[in-house]
């Protein structure tokens, strides 16, 4: 969170676009934060994208996507904590079956500290990973993700998904996500937020 993961994606992207390729987004449908299949940037580029649902064939989808008439050069999928695993290894026999790249951008952990499903599957499975890096509000490296609630309190409880933006969750390093989870310590709310 609040490393620009949708910004790389939206660039790389562009990228393919600039050199007359054709890519092809996808974004998780239950978020809505920017309107209903679009991926947006806290910086303020945005693009229009697929959706893919909880129980979505997504090789199905690719397979139909890439026979026909709008072949994409690369695939790029936002919001993939939101994959299930299945969902993981459908793109990795597109992947492998189709021959077509595909760039998954997400959260590795919840605001509990705990892996998405998707995203362990994406670490056990994925050919490459590359971190794309935030800082918490002490200058250290944020590896982890608090939730807070409306009067700015951490939430060390709750569900695994609820689709929030700046207002919600703050990007922390471990020591000061263990001071807000332990100790109900909240970071300052001036630091860095959800992108």
């Amino acid at each position: 969170m609040n490393a620009g993961k949708s910004t790389v994606l939206l660039q790389a992207a562009y990228n393919y676009r600039e050199r007359g390729m054709l890519p092809y987004l996808i974004t998780a449908q239950m978020d809505t934060r920017a309107g209903q299949g679009m991926i947006a940037s806290r910086i303020g580029i945005d693009q229009p994208a697929d959706t893919f649902a909880p129980d979505e064939d997504l090789f199905a989808k690719l397979q139909t996507r890439c026979d026909g008439p709008n072949n994409p050069a690369c695939i790029f999928i936002d919001e993939a904590q939101f994959l299930s695993a299945a969902q993981v290894w459908q793109l990795c026999k597109a992947v492998d079956d189709l021959g077509v790249p595909i760039m998954c951008y997400g959260l590795r952990v919840d605001f509990k500290g705990e892996l998405f499903p998707g995203s362990a599957a994406l670490l056990a499975w994925a050919d490459e990973m590359r971190e794309i890096r935030t800082i918490c509000h002490c200058g250290k490296k944020a590896t982890m993700v608090i939730r807070m609630d409306e009067n700015w309190e951490p939430m060390p409880d709750g569900a695994q998904v609820q689709i929030g933006g700046n207002e919600t969750y703050v990007s922390l390093c471990r020591r000061h996500f263990r001071a807000a989870i332990e100790d109900g310590v909240a970071p300052p709310q001036n630091a860095p937020l959800l992108d």
